[in-house]
């Protein structure tokens, strides 16, 4: 969050020691702490889902292994995986001292990120403009001005989903990008200004480099992120350095250059995965098709930023949040008619521009024009339509909802089942719930619920496959036991309606799902 006010007071008594200043907080400070608070105990009320089971797992196998950690979700090995970033390797070597488990560790990283994420966003908008509200109001507009469907995407930022994303890889790759632009409009902008760059022009060299190294971090921890995170410093460098008539254009090309040089190399140097080998994997593009169904009823009140931006780009149509959006929509298109449909994972941050560009605009000072006034009644009437529709459930405790607000999803746990598997010992399931979260507690899938770079598609859907055919009520005995010893099952997780199999042992049973932990083997 941006720094403080230091006021200057008249000077009496002892205040005559310290020069006469006190400290008060900006309004993005009194602000930024007050959602911090609110957000992190949201956070901490909705129980983990979804993909929060995948990265406790990671934690898990890092938390065994943290050099050479095994496939996150099956008794494989785990060379390759892309789940294994800087991140996560941190994340499993504060498990492994502390002793937490994966869970508590992805629950522990929402308030972590959640800083990382409102210090970025308060340092970026404070390079895009010097007004002090301007901040408070992008938090608004990229918290609420969504759409009136719920929107629950890793990597997307609105308030219901915030309850569930915080601890995941994308929301600190999405903070770090938020530095990472601060960074990099500061210097572009710094650079316009200056006529000549001589040899004391070196020792700015450092941190370019740094900020190459911010680029690396930001591609290995969250790579889809990195695209969105790439496409920002486009703009900005394009649009702000544009001054470049004035000095040798080769020691500021040459500057980012280096920056770029750096990104690379420090993605390339990275031992756990080849981040560039995902360029050609189109293993998740199916799952995501559905990024591109619901977009209307999703994001139509970001749209509300659209005259904002053009007004910028009116003035210039080289301002960086205008090449964003452009670069942005550009990528999100692309994945539709290329079918890679991954590439409208920066969805999130494509409505960035807009978000942001409506805040610097209703941060200007009073008194406002007619203009100004209409636009900023519409967003207040959009943020509260949004909030109303989609996010009043994130941050309104059931027992005050006086509505019923939708809220944020509620899955089970599964400490029962947990608490009697071996960690390793390899589970069948048929439950979507199980399957997505049985594995952060330590056990193994036959049958991984994700694809993952470091298991080859093919061999995943014949796992998929023997466990369908484990699971048919017309399956034998003989059959059964063949695809327990080809992996190594030593338990079977069932929903109420499954028949457990006859050679199985029941061990106990869930009283919220009626689910069936089984021995087998």
């Amino acid at each position: 969050m941006s720094a403080g006010v230091l006021v200057r007071r008249s000077v009496r008594g002892s205040t005559a020691l310290r020069g006469g200043r006190s400290w008060r907080p900006t309004p993005y400070q009194a602000a930024g702490f007050l959602f911090f608070l609110l957000m992190t105990l949201a956070y901490w009320a909705v129980p983990l889902c979804c993909d929060a089971g995948q990265h406790a797992a990671v934690v898990e196998r890092l938390k065994a292994d943290l050099l050479h950690p095994r496939h996150p979700m099956a008794d494989l090995p785990g060379a390759g995986s892309a789940y294994y970033s800087p991140y996560a390797v941190a994340q499993g070597l504060f498990a492994r001292l502390t002793g937490l488990g994966g869970w508590e560790v992805v629950r522990l990283a929402g308030p972590v990120n959640l800083l990382v994420l409102l210090t970025g966003l308060g340092r970026f908008v404070r390079v895009l403009t010097p007004r002090p509200w301007a901040p408070v109001l992008a938090l608004g507009a990229m918290t609420l001005l969504w759409g009136t469907e719920r929107a629950w995407w890793s990597g997307y930022l609105g308030l219901m989903s915030m309850t569930g994303n915080l601890g995941y890889p994308s929301a600190f790759a999405i903070g770090l990008t938020f530095w990472a632009w601060a960074l990099t409009g500061a210097r572009a902008r710094d650079a316009r200004r200056v006529r000549y760059v001589g040899p004391s022009g070196l020792r700015g060299l450092p941190g370019y480099a740094g900020l190459g190294a911010l680029y690396g971090l930001i591609l290995l921890v969250h790579p889809i992120t990195a695209v969105a995170a790439a496409l920002g410093a486009v703009a900005l460098v394009a649009g702000w350095q544009h001054g470049w008539r004035h000095g040798p254009r080769g020691a500021i090309a040459g500057r980012w250059a280096l920056t770029g040089a750096v990104a690379v190399a420090t993605a390339a140097v990275w031992p756990y995965f080849d981040v560039f080998a995902l360029a050609g994997d189109d293993s998740v593009d199916g799952m995501h098709r559905v990024l591109y169904l619901h977009l209307p009823g999703e994001f139509w009140l970001a749209l509300l930023g659209l005259p904002a931006l053009w007004l910028r780009g009116r003035r210039s149509a080289r301002d960086p949040l205008v090449l964003m959006f452009a670069l942005d929509c550009a990528v999100v298109a692309y994945g539709w008619f290329s079918g890679h449909y991954t590439y409208g994972r920066i969805l999130g941050l494509t409505l960035v521009p807009l978000q942001f560009a409506l805040a610097v605009e209703l941060a200007a000072p009073r008194p406002w024009g007619r203009w100004r006034g209409a636009l900023g009644r519409a967003a207040a009437a959009g943020a509260l339509l949004g909030f109303l529709t989609v996010h009043a459930g994130a941050v309104v405790p059931r027992a005050l909802d006086p509505v019923g607000f939708e809220q944020p999803p509620s899955w089970p746990a599964y400490e029962w089942a947990a608490r009697h598997i071996g960690p390793g010992e390899v589970v069948i399931t048929d439950g979507y719930y199980a399957g997505h979260a049985i594995a952060g507690y330590g056990p193994n899938l036959a049958a991984p619920a994700w694809p993952d770079p470091s298991l080859d598609e093919r061999e995943r859907a014949r796992r998929v496959a023997d466990v369908e055919a484990y699971l048919a009520p017309g399956s034998t005995r003989a059959e059964r036991a063949g695809v327990v010893r080809r992996y190594h099952v030593r338990w079977l997780l069932l929903t109420r309606w499954q028949r457990v199999p006859e050679e199985a042992v029941v061990v106990a049973w869930s009283g919220r799902t009626g689910e069936v932990l089984a021995r087998v083997g």
